[in-house]
């Protein structure tokens, strides 16, 4: 399928805050609403409605309603993290190519009454995971923080490695007027952060906000009359392995973008030295660690010198996560990458622009389970 058949119009977001006080649904309607006034639509023109999430009571049916459409005809809620958020995407594309719709709208939205990391409750496991429960191994953070322990002892990477990510996208937040955090990060700071699960401390960990993101989708032939240049998807792939279960992967120094990488360049015609830009899925910095050596940006172990020889930022081989990803400006689970990349492509990225932008990889996903997709400024012909 031509994914370049479809184009992102619009994007919208809310600010990115600690504690809003403010529903997701609201975050939800204000993010769409802006999104379709940057498109120059209307929530009329609106046929399709599609989020992901794990149980947010923001639904699309719900989200639809409070702006004011009294009936959607495609609308798809997946059961999902950021692992999916390319798919997501690539599926509205889909959904618009195969004539189920005209126009979407694919949001993501966090509140403080759902944070990731907040129990309320008594904690009850089944399944594989209540071996692992026992042994304090039952979230993310404790999953690849192992991960980055086997890299370490594999590659040789380290923490002052992992700290050379970290303080990239911090660099890039700190002229992002919309990042929660821009104070300079520097390597002593990191060093002397407090222990999260070795070898993770608290900057190697996304930083959870308030807030809400919106895209609008429609037809290439539809995006030529709208208010901005298009952005085109090029291509996506997705891949899981091992059940999903973190703990039954082959290899823990590589990642899902073992499988992704070589699908995705296969089916575009194009490599990591293509690339502009790329938003680098970074819920933890061993992330884009592990996925960045599988997309073939660099060879196994030389993530930290590429990063400190200034290669993953402006003036350097490519721009990784130029508005501080999130780690620095925010976890909106990923879909905040998709903003940036076609914030960049349009050129209107002011003071964080990326000079001469054509092409941005986005990926999603951690572990096992994930995706990725480029998105271009021209149409391949």
């Amino acid at each position: 399928m031509d994914l370049s058949a479809s184009a992102i119009v619009g994007i919208g977001r809310t600010a990115y805050t600690r504690k809003s006080g403010r529903t997701g649904i609201s975050l939800a309607a204000e993010a769409i609403r802006a999104a379709l006034d940057d498109a120059g639509l209307s929530p009329s023109d609106v046929d399709g409605m599609t989020c992901f999430s794990t149980g947010d009571p923001a639904s699309p049916l719900r989200v639809s309603h409070a702006i004011g459409l009294d009936e959607i005809g495609w609308n798809v809620n997946t059961y999902a993290g950021g692992n999916q958020v390319a798919l997501v995407m690539a599926n509205a594309a889909s959904a618009i190519i195969t004539g189920q719709a005209e126009v979407v709208v694919v949001y993501r939205v966090l509140d403080s009454n759902v944070r990731y990391g907040k129990v309320t409750g008594a904690v009850e496991v089944g399944g594989f995971e209540q071996f692992a429960a026992p042994q304090g191994y039952m979230v993310p953070p404790q999953w690849f923080a192992m991960w980055a322990q086997r890299h370490q002892h594999v590659y040789g990477s380290t923490c002052e490695d992992l700290g050379a990510i970290a303080i990239n996208n911090r660099a890039h937040a700190v002229a992002n007027e919309h990042a929660i955090a821009r104070d300079p990060l520097t390597l002593e700071t990191y060093l002397e952060g407090r222990w999260i699960v070795e070898p993770f401390r608290v900057f190697d960990l996304a930083y959870e906000v308030d807030g809400a993101v919106a895209l609008v989708l429609t037809s290439a032939d539809r995006a030529k009359d709208l208010r901005h240049p298009p952005v085109y998807p090029i291509g996506a792939a997705e891949g899981t392995g091992a059940g999903g279960m973190p703990d039954l992967w082959s290899d823990q120094t590589s990642m899902y973008s073992r499988i992704v990488a070589p699908r995705l360049w296969a089916r575009t015609g194009l490599s990591a030295a293509d690339m502009d830009i790329a938003c680098m899925y970074d819920c933890f910095t061993y992330t884009v660690m592990a996925t960045f050596e599988d997309f073939g940006f660099c060879d196994k172990g030389e993530v930290g010198d590429y990063f400190r020889e200034g290669r993953a930022t402006y003036g350097g081989d490519v721009v990784v996560n130029p508005h501080g990803g999130l780690l620095s400006e925010g976890y909106l689970h990923g879909l905040n990458h998709h903003y940036e990349a076609v914030h960049q492509l349009r050129r209107e990225a002011g003071v964080r622009q990326v000079d001469d932008a054509e092409l941005a990889l986005v990926t999603a996903g951690a572990g096992p389970y994930g995706g990725a997709i480029v998105y271009g400024r021209e149409r391949p012909s």
